[in-house]
C-alpha cells in the first residue's frame, strides 16, 4: 500500500553541509539518520537536523524534486529553500486574512 505522503527533505549536517533525500516518514527517517543508520554521508556528520521538507502526493514528484535540488549549487540550494518557504508563508498569510 502506497502512502499519500512523500517527502523531499534536506538535512543540515554538523559540518554545515546539506544532505537531500526522499522519505515517506520524516520523523522516522531523521531518527534513522541520527542513530547512525542512515546514509553513509550523514553517518560521519552527526548530528543532523531537519533544514527543510516538502510534501508531495506521489513518490515520483518527491524524487524529482530531490534530483533537481541535488544538481544545484550550494547558493542556489539555499535560494530554493528560501523561495519555497516564502511562498508557503504567503499562502499561509493569505488563508488567514479576514475579508
Amino acid at each position: 500500500m502506497e502512502t499519500s505522503n512523500h517527502y523531499f527533505y534536506v538535512l543540515a549536517c554538523r559540518d554545515g553541509s546539506l544532505y537531500a533525500g526522499y522519505t515517506n516518514n520524516i520523523e522516522k527517517r531523521l531518527k534513522t539518520h541520527n542513530d547512525g543508520k542512515g546514509a553513509k554521508y550523514t553517518r560521519a556528520r552527526l548530528p543532523v537536523t531537519l533544514h527543510y521538507a516538502e510534501r508531495f502526493s506521489t513518490k515520483r514528484e518527491a524524487m524529482q524534486a530531490e534530483y533537481y535540488f541535488k544538481k544545484l549549487s550550494r547558493k542556489n540550494k539555499e535560494r530554493y529553500i528560501e523561495e519555497k518557504q516564502k511562498r508557503r508563508e504567503d499562502v499561509d498569510h493569505q488563508s488567514t486574512k479576514e475579508f
